[in-house]
């Protein structure tokens, strides 16, 4: 989820994320190695909105209102073909990606103080993280051989809510997409 090493996640942050099972084929031998969220428990996935809300603020009602937003939204099919890149980072992307963005949108608005990546970035990126902040020779290795993986779908049904422990992310609750 954070885009930079394991020291900087922090006990009781928490994230949501759509879990993305059918990329840990072609993915995890590589994310194990080169992403940080990787090797502190999270699974292959597609960041809906992280930072969000400290895991203090994770009540009843807060759980509630996540499941309204969410059960607004259908599921819906992801399709896998081809990676992409951002500064340091190398990544699946998602086609298409409105939905995701939708969900993000949704849940920035209902919770204005926790915008995508804290406010860093204006455009929200759906993507699903390989590698961080490693030489081009790396990241070209690594698309030659995603070539013959994919492509691959994934059907998004649930948003997950996960908590950093403060050594590991941790899943603390699953909100159900409409059908």
């Amino acid at each position: 989820m954070a885009d930079d090493s394991t020291s900087t996640f922090q006990a009781g942050q928490t994230g949501l994320v759509v879990q993305i099972p059918e990329a840990e084929p072609a993915v995890r031998g590589w994310r194990e190695r080169l992403d940080p969220s990787a090797r502190a428990g999270v699974p292959a996935h597609v960041t809906v909105l992280f930072p969000f809300l400290d895991e203090s603020r994770i009540d009843a009602a807060v759980r509630s209102a996540l499941e309204d937003v969410l059960s607004d939204h259908q599921a819906f099919e992801l399709r896998f073909a081809r990676s992409g890149r951002l500064p340091e980072v190398l990544y699946l992307v998602p086609e298409p990606d409105t939905q995701l963005r939708q969900l993000t949108e949704a849940i920035a608005a209902r919770w204005p103080e926790a915008p995508p990546y804290g406010g860093r970035f204006t455009e929200i990126v759906p993507h699903l993280t390989i590698a961080q902040g490693q030489e081009e020779a790396v990241l070209e290795e690594i698309e030659a051989d995603l070539l013959g993986l994919l492509p691959f779908t994934s059907r998004v049904s649930s948003v997950e809510l996960m908590v950093h422990n403060g050594t590991r992310w941790q899943g603390l609750a699953s909100f159900a997409l409409g059908e």
